[in-house]
């Protein structure tokens, strides 16, 4: 049996509808605040590793930190779970930190090519503008565009620091 392998990144990226403009961000970002109560988001990142066979003469290259061998699906999804972006190929040796930034939004988004809103105040009257935001877990580095939780290695955090109350 002979398995390939191939980074299927630009056949998603170029079927699934990532928005393109500031107004199609500021769309799905509104049904993040009506369903979730959650503005400002654009939408939700990660990954998942999906099991493979060992592809012979590999190596350790497909080998991932849960002791299996795996490829990364990486995707990004709106309020209503829809995949906005799916990447699949990156080898399971390397962190949902660092895949992100192999895939094609990755790129475009670091090198701030994805057209997202710039910062906005959340409601009239309000002094302060706010940036939009995807979320992710603790994997991925924080940025000004990219929200992930508190980390409990940095200490624990009291029942006051949990809460969060959005405005």
């Amino acid at each position: 049996m002979i398995i390939i392998i191939v980074n299927i990144t630009n056949v998603f990226f170029n079927l699934l509808q990532l928005p393109t403009s500031e107004d199609d961000w500021r769309l799905v970002s509104e049904e993040f605040r009506s369903q979730w109560n959650f503005p400002h988001c654009l939408g939700a990142i990660d990954g998942k590793h999906v099991s493979i066979k060992k592809p012979v003469g590999s190596g350790s290259f497909y080998f991932n930190y849960t002791k299996f061998f795996s490829i990364v699906l990486m995707a990004v999804v709106n309020a209503k779970y829809e995949f906005l972006m799916v990447d699949v190929g990156i080898n399971g040796r390397v962190s949902d930190g660092g895949v992100i930034n192999q895939t094609e939004f990755g790129r475009r988004f670091n090198k701030h090519q994805l057209h997202l809103p710039r910062p906005e105040v959340l409601e009239e009257g309000d002094s302060v503008p706010l940036p939009y935001a995807f979320v992710g877990d603790d994997e991925f580095a924080m940025t000004e565009n990219l929200l992930k939780p508190y980390s409990e290695v940095h200490g624990k955090l009291n029942n006051d620091q949990r809460v969060l109350i959005i405005v």
